[in-house]
């Protein structure tokens, strides 16, 4: 019997949530189109890994702006693809370019944002495709959601905190983002006029602030390689 394909829709169930930090316009991720049916293909999940000779799963990097975020998820694709291992990265920044050029940083449009990057990542990485996600997604609803779509669809979903404190962020503050915050220039900044809530029990907690890019790459693949997802 074929497997189940980890794209079919199943009944939704949003997580639970608390209601102190949901934000009051959470998607509840209803179907608005009608007269629509889902069109089954003719390869599986099993069979498209058995022929790519990989699984796919989704990697998702949070963490305040300049945490190494992007920075960890760069080194870590060039490591996979160096190995011969597909993957792909999804870097906040980058999608707003484009997919969410439509989206600001309001609590529901940053709620928005991270849903679409959570069902994205989903098709990509059951194409068994490495996908890596670098956002800092700060409400630990949106993460949980993105998580829980994975898990109906049987893939893999290891959330990263890539943890820096605020003032060695913004000592870094490449893009002088922080400064401009700390001025007003910039409203609903997370860690500054908005919040970020972290992970309580993150798959792996990378504290950037102590470690280099090729330690925390290495505690990374070491990871991948004790759960199965990297041989």
């Amino acid at each position: 019997m074929s497997a189940q394909n980890p794209l079919q829709p199943t009944a939704f169930n949003i997580p639970t949530l608390d209601p102190t930090t949901a934000p009051s316009s959470r998607a509840e991720g209803e179907v608005k189109a009608t007269n629509i049916t889902w069109h089954e293909g003719m390869v599986d999940f099993d069979e498209r890994k058995k022929n790519l000779g990989q699984g796919g799963a989704t990697i998702w990097f949070t963490g305040l702006s300049a945490s190494g975020k992007s920075t960890l998820s760069c080194a870590l694709e060039q490591h996979l693809l160096h190995q011969g291992i597909r993957a792909f990265r999804l870097d906040g920044d980058n999608v707003r370019h484009g997919l969410n050029k439509d989206l600001g940083f309001s609590e529901a449009d940053r709620t928005e944002n991270i849903r679409r990057i959570g069902e994205v990542s989903l098709l990509l990485s059951s194409s068994c495709c490495i996908t890596l996600t670098a956002f800092i997604s700060p409400y630990k609803a949106d993460r949980a959601l993105a998580r829980s779509v994975h898990s109906k669809a049987g893939i893999d979903f290891i959330e990263v905190f890539a943890d820096a404190s605020l003032e060695s962020v913004e000592k870094r503050d490449p893009k002088g983002l922080y400064a401009k915050a700390r001025k007003g220039e910039i409203k609903d900044f997370t860690g500054i006029s908005a919040p970020y809530e972290a992970p309580t029990d993150p798959e792996v907690h990378i504290k950037t602030d102590e470690v280099s890019v090729e330690e925390g790459v290495e505690i990374l693949v070491k990871y991948l390689k004790e759960k199965g997802i990297l041989n």
